[in-house]
């Protein structure tokens, strides 16, 4: 059962073009991060390069910020998770209101199998607005099925599907329970 909530977390990642990058503006560095981070798919090593070349230039806070969430989500996708969650935490000590930087450190710790330590960063997202909600539920949803909390799971789901109808992996999660 286990991993079929690890495959779930792996679907969404596959299943969204980025879990939450944050937007980075001009012709920069941070730019070439955030086109990075957006893009679907699997990096290579060699796109940290941009996301390390915006943090040495950066000329606002803002864009360390959005720099540091962005580099964690493509070291994330490249399987460094400890790297990750250490870019995470460099954001959140700069912007504790970094609701996209709480998102996706939830998700890298859904990829460690910790979906209690996930819960409240996912509500975190939420509380602080985060861009892409349908994620916070959706990642909540996964957290909540792995500690145990199936009513709390599939509401989570359902609230993420209402949020993005178009979106199909709630839906598929929706379509495993049967409500008495």
């Amino acid at each position: 059962m286990r991993s079929h909530f690890l495959f779930a977390a792996a679907a969404l990642l596959v299943a969204t073009p980025a879990i939450g990058a944050v937007r980075a503006i001009g012709n920069s560095a941070a730019r070439s991060c955030y086109l990075a981070a957006e893009t679907r798919g699997s990096p290579t090593s060699d796109v940290l390069r941009f996301c390390d070349e915006a943090l040495k230039n950066a000329v606002s806070h803002d864009e360390v910020v959005a720099s540091l969430v962005n580099r964690g989500i493509l070291k994330s996708r490249l399987g460094d998770l400890d790297g990750a969650m250490s870019d995470y935490d460099s954001a959140l000590e700069r912007d504790p209101d970094q609701a996209e930087a709480y998102l996706n450190k939830g998700f890298a710790l859904l990829d460690l199998d910790s979906g209690e330590a996930a819960k409240p960063l996912f509500d975190s997202a939420l509380a602080k607005k985060t861009l892409r909600p349908e994620l916070a539920y959706y990642g909540r949803g996964v957290a909540h099925e792995l500690t145990g909390e199936i009513s709390a799971a599939y509401q989570d789901y359902r609230q993420a599907s209402r949020i993005d109808p178009k979106w199909r992996q709630p839906k598929v999660e929706l379509a495993r329970f049967r409500v008495n």
